[in-house]
């Protein structure tokens, strides 16, 4: 299958998939690892739990400016370099003689966070026919929410036969190899228009993002939360941002036009994909397997076998279905598949409610399967998906740019909002209750995502 061209989508395709393997596997393969790395670094898991949470962190302020840097200096060039600078990451984290050392090489992995912004970029410069585009692009995307789970898996594995300095070392050959398909089978592409970069704006935007995102790991710790820090960082992101708005208004060519903030399909997609991510993030990534585990009012699994039950049948079903969403997309429209996969997701969430009292093993598979189709494999793909497919011809990075910073806030936001009213009712009327609310909560999160979508702008009217 040949292009304009005249290059294969399916050599592209091999290449760009590649890609996102290389971020995918720094992002879900440490899992398991990481109880081996606390013992061969001789820490704390508070500390290995920071590593991850630098991780996470330079991924988001990552991903806001180099989809825009792409634009203006070619993607192919930046998707090269970002890959390169993984590698070197993974390199020294896998050379890690003490946390530090770990910590440093976790940041330069984190600039790996735009992968999957990029490569669907790339994709439509190259497949520029809209319901071409849905399928493949459901393709790249599936992959998005783990490989089958079987990275993780294979994390462990790994890091229980050789060490976790192995997990490192086979990041840095995937990373090598999607260079080499990268440099053999992508072609440049840039914006219609290529002024220079606005390193102002990226400033600006990054420190307030970086801000906000800092409350939220903080208000994460619930009653250990220190509140007069959260209250500062919250102020200093909205000084900081209204800086970036007035940079932005006296800029040439700015890295993010105001005109463009104020439209439907920049704030429609960005509340959209903020609510969504908070109402169902933290049910499958900390709830879910905690009622799974739970020996006294939940299913009383062991840690060992727990994932089975919940994040691989959400995994393996999110990452089949993603193709089928796709089609459904390039017949329907990407607004349309969002919608169902919002509404399945909503009758998911009821459903956890259900199994929050009658806490079976098949009852959490049910839900997992549940939310892997409606989520995993349709709504975060559409969700991707519009950030593309809405943004203008002359700044096609700024909207999956900014899409992914709502992903990473919504994350964080969805463990510290559900979190609190499980808590509060956990304390008030029980642990069952606790469980019950929670999903509750992930219900009307979900159905605020679903009236948000309304605004989403049609694609083609967004002008």
């Amino acid at each position: 299958m040949l292009d304009k061209g005249g290059k294969s989508v399916v050599a592209l395709m091999t290449a760009l998939m590649a890609a996102i393997f290389a971020f995918q596997l720094n992002a879900s393969m440490l899992s398991p690892a990481l109880t081996t790395m606390r013992i061969e670094l001789g820490t704390t898991d508070a500390q290995i739990g920071l590593t991850q949470t630098v991780f996470f962190t330079s991924c988001a302020v990552f991903s806001l400016f180099l989809p825009r840097l792409g634009d203006l200096l070619g993607r192919k060039k930046v998707l090269l370099g970002i890959l390169a600078l993984t590698a070197v990451g993974c390199v020294i984290s896998a050379l890690a003689v003490n946390v530090a050392m770990l910590m440093i090489g976790r940041v330069i992995q984190g600039v790996a966070g735009p992968v999957v912004a990029i490569t669907l970029i790339m994709l439509h410069a190259k497949v520029t026919e809209d319901r071409k585009y849905a399928k493949l692009m459901a393709i790249l995307t599936s992959v998005n929410g783990g490989i089958g789970g079987v990275d993780a898996i294979l994390g462990g594995w790994l890091a229980g036969t050789f060490g976790f300095r192995s997990v490192f070392w086979v990041m840095v050959g995937v990373a090598v190899l999607a260079i080499i398909l990268v440099v053999c089978f992508a072609e440049e592409s840039t914006a219609s228009e290529t002024p220079k970069m606005d390193w102002a704006g990226v400033v600006f935007l990054s420190a307030a993002f970086l801000a906000a995102y800092l409350a939220i790991n903080e208000i994460q710790k619930l009653a250990a939360a220190n509140w007069l820090l959260v209250a500062g960082e919250v102020v200093l992101a909205a000084v900081l941002f209204v800086i970036f708005w007035n940079v932005e208004n006296r800029q040439k060519h700015p890295m993010v036009t105001t005109r463009y903030l104020k439209q439907r399909r920049t704030w429609g997609l960005l509340l959209t994909t903020l609510l969504t991510m908070t109402g169902v993030f933290a049910i499958m990534n900390g709830i879910v397997p905690a009622l799974a585990q739970d020996p006294d009012a939940g299913a009383g699994m062991s840690a060992s076998v727990v994932s089975f039950a919940t994040l691989t049948p959400y995994a393996l079903v999110g990452l089949a279905f993603g193709p089928v969403a796709g089609i459904l997309a390039s017949r329907f429209g990407f607004r349309t598949v969002l919608r169902g996969g919002l509404i399945v997701s909503v009758a998911g969430a009821l459903f956890g409610v259900f199994v929050s009292n009658t806490p079976t093993v098949w009852a959490l598979v049910v839900m997992s399967v549940a939310l892997g189709v409606s989520y995993a494999g349709t709504a975060n793909i559409m969700l991707n998906g519009l950030g593309v497919v809405l943004s203008p011809s002359d700044n096609p990075g700024y909207l999956p740019g900014l899409n992914a910073g709502a992903f990473n806030l919504g994350a964080g936001l969805s463990f510290a909002i559900l979190y609190a009213v499980q808590n509060a009712f956990t304390a008030s009327s029980g642990a069952t209750a606790g469980y019950a609310a929670s999903m509750f909560g992930g219900v009307a999160l979900l159905v605020l995502a679903l009236l948000a979508s309304l605004c989403i702008p049609k694609v083609g009217e967004a002008e």
